[in-house]
């Protein structure tokens, strides 16, 4: 049987765990604050642009060489979005998850699929069993647009290059401080009627300054780092959203945990000075 004196450990180091993950809740919170804020902001800009984006596809026959569907798919590459780090529930486990049932049901469709990872936890669940174009690291927790423009660049260059006939991104879209919903997405070729609801359903015939395709080699591309900087803006809410409901979730559990030892404790303690009142009535009784 446990004794008192190590009832009193169990309950300091949960004590000690408890203000661990109570102070780690507070960093998360302050942190998602920001997080969310920046994402927010993007999130308007984002829709205007998809809705500039969709009512000039819907109206013009101009093409980039981004959106050009290749006549033949044999080959796709996968970027993953997921934490450098971990204790965040299963914001990780469920992006994954759905990599691999994608993985499973459309493998026949692609002679050749890799996979990049924006995150390190990615990398190390998956790095076994496919095969990894690059890992980006230290891009996710604090996203600021070079890095997503980069990235967004190296992706065209291996679509138009004929790397790679199609780009997915498999993410985590932010829904709420507890609410992420894991989504695989194609980005490349770009496809905005299918991406965009345009508000208005009237059909205009737009006078374009400059030409249409000038207009749509300034455009797309923009599109395209604004795409990738706003998933690394939602990953990133998610993160922390992900991370301050599991550590408020651990501070709850280990409360729960102080009071099931300390009911134990008082209860062995009970039983001691029982059993020492037992000993001395007993001894009294046998000196009479």
């Amino acid at each position: 049987m446990i004794g008192i004196k190590e009832f009193n450990k169990k309950i300091t180091s949960l004590k000690n765990t408890r203000k661990m993950t109570k102070t780690m809740k507070m960093v998360s919170a302050a942190k998602f604050k920001r997080a969310f804020k920046m994402q927010a902001n993007a999130q308007v800009y984002a829709e205007r642009l998809s809705d500039l984006m969709g009512r000039l596809s819907s109206s013009s026959s101009a093409q980039h060489p981004l959106m050009k569907v290749k006549k033949v798919i044999n080959s796709a590459l996968i970027v993953v979005f997921t934490s450098d780090k971990g204790l965040c529930g299963g914001f990780n486990n469920n992006v994954l998850r759905m990599l691999r049932l994608w993985n499973h049901e459309n493998h026949y469709k692609y002679t050749k699929v890799d996979y990049s990872f924006c995150g390190r936890r990615g990398n190390v669940s998956l790095r076994r069993s496919v095969t990894v174009k690059k890992v980006y690291e230290n891009i996710t927790l604090k996203p600021n647009f070079h890095d997503a423009r980069t990235l967004a660049g190296e992706l065209a260059q291996y679509f138009l290059k004929g790397d790679y006939d199609e780009v997915f991104l498999a993410y985590n879209h932010f829904k709420g401080p507890t609410i992420q919903e894991p989504m695989i997405e194609k980005v490349l070729p770009l496809n905005t009627k299918d991406v965009v609801k345009t508000r208005s359903k009237i059909s205009a015939d737009y006078v374009y300054e400059p030409e249409q395709e000038e207009l749509f080699s300034f455009l797309v591309p923009k599109y395209l780092n604004f795409k990738i900087y706003y998933t690394l803006l939602e990953n990133a809410a998610g993160e922390h959203g992900a991370r301050m409901a599991a550590m408020d979730k651990a501070s709850q559990n280990t409360a729960d945990l102080i009071d099931k030892y300390t009911l134990l404790r008082n209860r062995a303690r009970q039983a001691s000075i029982t059993n020492e009142l037992i000993e001395i009535i007993s001894g009294a009784e046998a000196l009479k």
